[in-house]
């Protein structure tokens, strides 16, 4: 995704990170720069939007609910793989408890 002019921080970067800065994960510097790039680019502040508010969503619908042990350790375990490139975000794994 991309608006197809230039920026300081390509939106690939800006994309790779979004849920770091949405969950206020980075440093303030990192925090300033995407700022900056959502002023810049409408298709990553749209996607910034989306994301924010379906973890709104999320948390409002799903916040309240404990998350089972086993499936947290599995989900974790598929980002972990996902960020070291082992899996590509869009591969299927089997994240249902007792698998």
């Amino acid at each position: 995704m991309s608006c197809g002019e230039p920026h300081e921080t390509d939106c690939s970067e800006v994309l790779d990170h979004l849920y770091e800065f949405l969950d206020h994960e980075m440093p303030d510097s990192d925090c300033t720069k995407f700022e900056t790039h959502f002023e810049e680019c409408s298709p990553c502040l749209e996607k910034y939007g989306l994301e924010q508010a379906v973890k709104k969503l999320v948390k409002r619908c799903c916040g309240q609910d404990d998350v089972p042990a086993d499936l947290r350790a599995k989900v974790m375990g598929r980002i972990e793989l996902i960020r070291s490139g082992q899996l590509g975000p869009d591969q299927d794994v089997d994240l249902a408890p007792g698998s």
